[in-house]
């Protein structure tokens, strides 16, 4: 399984949710509901302290009011 990007572009979002979900990014759509998927609250904390770590603001209260999907975690992560 390919390894999780500390950038914040479509294809990282996608690498890192599929990789906490452990699947392959090939097997996400980028517009899927997340919850569907399977990304609980203690996933969704992994992803947002490894984005952190990589040196990007990223609040989980935030994500959690975002469109659920990869595509709308991109766009509300990029806004700003």
């Amino acid at each position: 399984m390919p390894s999780p990007t500390s950038s914040l572009t479509l294809d990282a979002v996608l690498l890192d949710v599929a990789v906490v979900l452990g699947e392959e990014p090939a097997d996400v759509s980028v517009d899927e509901n997340l919850q569907d998927l399977g990304l609980d609250s203690i996933r969704v904390m992994t992803l947002v302290e490894r984005w952190r770590a990589a040196g990007n603001h990223v609040e989980f209260a935030e994500l959690i009011e975002a469109t659920p999907t990869i595509r709308g975690w991109h766009a509300h992560l990029t806004a700003s």
